[in-house]
């Protein structure tokens, strides 16, 4: 299954070592384990756990590249998804990097910062940029310059419980933040449950800070400094501080991470799950009775309207010795007619314009499943998303900072106005 959630963080201790390593080694030499033999380029492409899912898919891509470009190779090495950012890591700050990376924006940028990845506005001529969505493309942006190529995408969906809502007596899920409270404390009234759950757990997903740029919440001003000492950020920790203390979301917000709230949605536990399209299939799989009662909606927002959207992308390491064949190759990867492919084959979305206005985004059968109906509604949906978070190469940072003084404020600890403070304190102090 493919998942587009944030990668748990590395230690301190161990972030901070390698980097330093490679920070103290970043001259632009050094030596790659990597050979050229007989005129060949060999180039090492790792992605994040698509074995065995989707081995025939990259076998027959890879067999296609190689057949139309006779001088190069390319070994393919599946990493698994834990494991990726330690490997990256060791592999940059010893030099000995692969050449093409399946990665994403956010943890991307914290080596961009660092010039790990190879400057691709010198590399992908104008023409090939503007086949991406532009707004898909910014997101592999740090000051300006370029350091990945967009491939596939999830907006998430509002997932529900149709015999939870109608125990709770209400006719149609919520669209905004504001109608999720009103829902949450029917639903708790008249059901005993919960209406959904997030994580606050500061290495986990980023859902609760992109709640509040939907909320109208600026996180960063053009310095860099916190902008969400503000009335509007003040509103956004004093709803969720609320909905917490309400008794509206579970304890364990506080300690567990995204799959309890598949968990709790797939053991008839909440009402709504906040997911993208990939986690039907599952729910299908594990809870049939759960998935028969569950129906879509479009993505929960605030008065902003603004919709997020997870990007998988691909990026070269500077220290690459077939830097060339490696962006033809990435470019190969993430063509029109390969993203088309590999949406179809993994139930996501593509990040090129000519792919994305294929008739499979737009058309489903009158007696469509609700996978086929997700199709479409995340699709029209990608036409206004955004990455509703900035790229920062220690945006990590930012959302702990946000997170572990909101956490003390649901607590009681602190009061809203001093959890605030504190935060934007904690960041401008970094």
């Amino acid at each position: 299954m493919i998942q587009l959630r944030k990668f748990k963080q590395l230690t301190a201790l161990v972030l901070l070592g390698l980097l330093t390593s490679w920070i103290v080694s970043c001259g632009t030499g050094g030596t790659n384990t990597k050979q050229t033999t007989s005129g060949v380029a060999t180039v090492e492409f790792w992605t994040m756990q698509l074995q065995p899912q989707f081995t025939d898919y990259f076998k027959s891509l890879i067999t296609n590249f190689e057949s139309q470009n006779q001088g190069i190779k390319v070994n393919w090495v599946d990493v698994p998804w834990a494991a990726m950012e330690n490997k990256i890591l060791t592999a940059v700050s010893g030099k000995t990097p692969p050449d093409v990376v399946n990665l994403n924006p956010g943890f991307a940028s914290q080596l961009a910062g660092r010039n790990a990845w190879l400057d691709l506005d010198t590399k992908v001529p104008n023409d090939v940029r503007s086949s991406y969505l532009p707004n898909i493309w910014k997101a592999s942006t740090l000051n300006g310059k370029s350091f990945g190529i967009p491939w596939y995408l999830t907006t998430r969906l509002t997932i529900y419980n149709t015999d939870l809502l109608k125990q709770a007596g209400i006719n149609k899920p919520p669209a905004t933040y504001a109608e999720l409270a009103q829902a949450a404390q029917q639903i708790k009234d008249k059901t005993g449950k919960y209406a959904f759950f997030v994580t606050f757990v500061p290495q986990d997903s980023g859902e609760v800070l992109e709640s509040f740029v939907q909320m109208g919440v600026t996180l960063i001003d053009d310095q860099g400094k916190a902008a969400f000492n503000s009335p509007q950020g003040k509103a956004a920790f004093q709803y969720w501080v609320d909905l917490y203390k309400k008794g509206l979301l579970p304890k364990e917000v506080l300690t567990q991470g995204h799959r309890q709230a598949i968990d709790l949605y797939q053991s008839g536990e909440t009402a709504f799950l906040s997911s993208g399209p990939e986690f039907l299939k599952a729910i299908a799989n594990n809870a049939p009775k759960i998935a028969q009662a569950s129906q879509i909606a479009p993505q929960l927002s605030g008065d902003t309207g603004k919709k997020n959207v997870a990007v998988m992308n691909i990026v070269i390491p500077r220290d690459s010795k077939q830097p060339d064949a490696a962006v033809k190759f990435a470019l190969f990867v993430t063509n029109d007619e390969n993203q088309l492919a590999f949406a179809k084959a993994a139930n996501v979305l593509p990040s090129t314009v000519k792919a994305l206005s294929d008739s499979y985004f737009k058309d489903v059968p009158a007696n469509a499943s609700t996978i086929e109906k997700a199709r479409v509604i995340t699709a029209q949906q990608l036409q206004q998303a955004e990455i509703l978070t900035p790229t920062l190469k220690d945006s990590n940072k930012l959302q702990k900072a946000i997170y572990e003084n909101l956490q003390a404020a649901m607590l009681g600890e602190k009061t809203v106005d001093k959890a605030v403070e504190d935060a934007a304190q904690q960041w401008n102090e970094r």
